[in-house]
């Protein structure tokens, strides 16, 4: 098969030149085979014009970094294939973040305050002893855990998240799922009404209007929609169990 003459319209802005007003910019690429969005992003960015900027580290799917809006949709460039794609691509920042330059969000601050609001870290009050032995955990919980810490943190979820568009306190199903992996873990000792409060609003797990496009956006997978139901069923619970002490108050 001959290969394609690729179009590319991209999103241009740096906010440090602000009298310079946002616009797409076409480069054209021919498409070579197992050319991933990565490689032809690279290819213009040595080829044609080393001012492209954009994120990536790993190349594997790893990292999260080169999350973009591809066609509209959230993608990681690393792992979308040009053959996929129609011959004119159209790539914009990913929306939510904040904008660094052109394709380049910065996604780290957005997850290390979604972080500290969920309190994602294992709550105990035993004294850690270096010395020993790790804790046995069974195998099924181990399998649930391992399955939300498969998230790499891109951002795609949120993108195409409806509330996290509209609201910049939702925590999103990035959020969620991480408080799902410290709720199954048994070396947390928070009790539901502790998660409650940091996860059962509209914040958190009830501000989610169910359109599941991060389930359908994410790349790794995952299985956001029966997290987001693991943990409204817990909230649900917990809060009902805490209306007749409020009532009694």
């Amino acid at each position: 098969m001959a290969e394609r003459l690729l179009t590319f319209s991209i999103f241009r802005y740096n906010p440090n030149t602000p009298e310079i007003k946002p616009y797409l910019q076409e480069y054209r690429l021919e498409e070579l085979p197992g050319m991933t969005l990565f490689v032809a992003l690279n290819k213009i960015r040595e080829e044609q014009d080393p001012s492209l900027m954009f994120d990536f580290v790993c190349r594997a799917a790893i990292c999260g970094s080169c999350a973009m809006l591809v066609n509209g949709k959230p993608r990681l460039a690393c792992k979308t294939l040009t053959k996929d794609l129609p011959s004119r691509i159209t790539l914009f920042p990913l929306p939510v973040f904040k904008l660094v330059g052109d394709l380049s969000v910065d996604t780290g601050t957005w997850f290390r305050h979604m972080s500290l609001k969920t309190e994602a870290w294992i709550h105990t009050n035993r004294e850690f002893d270096p010395r020993a032995r790790e804790e046995r955990m069974d195998n099924e919980t181990a399998l649930k855990i391992y399955e939300a810490e498969r998230c790499i943190e891109c951002g795609c979820c949120i993108a195409g998240c409806a509330t996290a568009n509209i609201r910049a306190d939702f925590i999103g199903a990035a959020g969620i799922n991480r408080v799902a992996r410290f709720m199954v873990d048994p070396r947390d000792e928070r009790s539901p009404q502790e998660y409650f409060e940091v996860v059962g609003t509209e914040e958190g797990a009830f501000g989610c209007v169910g359109l599941m496009a991060c389930e359908d956006n994410c790349p790794m997978g995952l299985p956001l929609q029966m997290q987001l139901a693991y943990v409204r069923r817990k909230m649900a619970s917990a809060g009902l169990a805490a209306k007749p002490q409020a009532r009694a108050g």
